[in-house]
């Protein structure tokens, strides 16, 4: 598993946890947004990591989208969740790269 991959999930999972009714809504105002703060430069160093290993990065602009807006109580928890959605799902596609990438083509000569 690369990198990019083990980051999607890991934020992926936490903005699934701050998705839920009510209780991530808590958890964030409880904390005076501080976890909003922390995901964001999470999705941050998570985007950096997918560009430079030329990965897909779009769950984590979007959660750096959601980071923004989640100061928005009913928006931000649906952002949270869609989010979650888009990082989870792009984490289980796997890599942009083909499959047999490292397989020797004789036809070729290399």
């Amino acid at each position: 598993m690369n990198l990019s991959r083990l980051f999607k999930i890991i934020t992926g999972g936490i903005e699934a946890f701050l998705g839920i009714p009510f209780l991530g809504g808590a958890i964030i105002l409880a904390s005076a947004w501080g976890p909003l703060q922390f995901m964001f430069v999470l999705h941050l160093i998570t985007l950096i990591i997918c560009i430079v290993q030329k990965e897909r990065f779009t769950g984590s602009i979007l959660g750096l989208i959601t980071s923004v807006v989640g100061y928005v109580p009913f928006v931000g928890m649906a952002m949270h969740i869609v989010t979650a959605i888009v990082l989870l799902f792009d984490a289980a596609r796997g890599s942009r790269k083909k499959k047999n990438e490292h397989v020797i083509d004789v036809r070729k000569g290399y």
